[in-house]
């Protein structure tokens, strides 16, 4: 039996670590596998990347660090993508792995022009989303949780827009038919985002934001678990 790699980037917040665990517990719990099917590979402390070939599926975390500041870790496994698109092993890059597939790809991040972007927000699914094998049978508007600063500023050549909202118009994408990238966090939780939103509220006012009044727009939406869900069944059908 083939496993699903969890390719985690970075550590969430050490106090929200501490009362909930992290990146990888967080998806863990909405991927609806066998946990003993599931690895976590740390590329940030060095630890080397499988043959994808050997894998079921794949899934790059969010992480703390920058796709534009090219760590030496991060660079080694933006070289490992290709070979993972190649193989047909399903991808689906969160947040900074979204980054990641864009930047390997051909795409830009950089800071996001239109500024940061905490909470609870809704997302436009696009007309190719509809026949997508990830998000097909999902609502028009999608309200998901956020929290990032930089963001895929142009798409690579080959990918599809899959979603977008006011703040970000490259908020999902794919490549073939079997890589995505979501800017959004579908493993975040109503408690999760909040506790970000309260940490990183300096940020929202830079911005011009009132975080008391992004907090009291955050809310439990089924979303983002079912997404991985239906990752989480895509790569079952991968490995039948």
């Amino acid at each position: 039996m083939r496993i699903v790699l969890i390719v985690k980037m970075g550590t969430t917040l050490p106090l929200l670590a501490k009362r909930r665990g992290d990146f990888d517990d967080w998806i863990k719990a909405s991927l609806g596998l066998d946990p003993n099917r599931i690895s976590v590979v740390k590329t940030y402390e060095g630890e080397e990347l499988p043959d994808p070939q050997q894998l079921s599926g794949i899934v790059i975390t969010g992480s703390h660090a920058m796709v534009t500041d090219r760590e030496d870790w991060s660079e080694r496994t933006a070289a490992w993508i290709p070979s993972v698109i190649k193989s047909g092993t399903p991808l689906l890059g969160i947040c900074y792995g979204h980054q990641l597939l864009a930047h390997t790809m051909g795409g830009q991040v950089g800071p996001n022009p239109l500024g940061k972007e905490f909470g609870t927000v809704d997302v436009q699914l696009s007309e190719h989303a509809t026949r997508d094998l990830l998000l097909e049978g999902f609502p028009p508007i999608i309200r998901v949780h956020a929290s990032h600063s930089q963001s895929v500023l142009t798409l690579p050549p080959d990918a599809t827009l899959l979603a977008s909202n006011a703040k970000d118009p490259h908020q999902a994408f794919s490549i073939g038919d079997a890589a995505w990238g979501v800017q959004f966090h579908p493993e975040f939780d109503a408690d999760i985002v909040g506790a970000y939103t309260k940490e990183c509220s300096d940020d929202p006012r830079a911005e011009g934001l009132d975080p008391a009044g992004l907090l009291e727009t955050i809310e439990n939406t089924p979303y983002g678990e079912d997404l991985l869900r239906r990752f989480g069944k895509i790569v079952m059908g991968d490995e039948d």
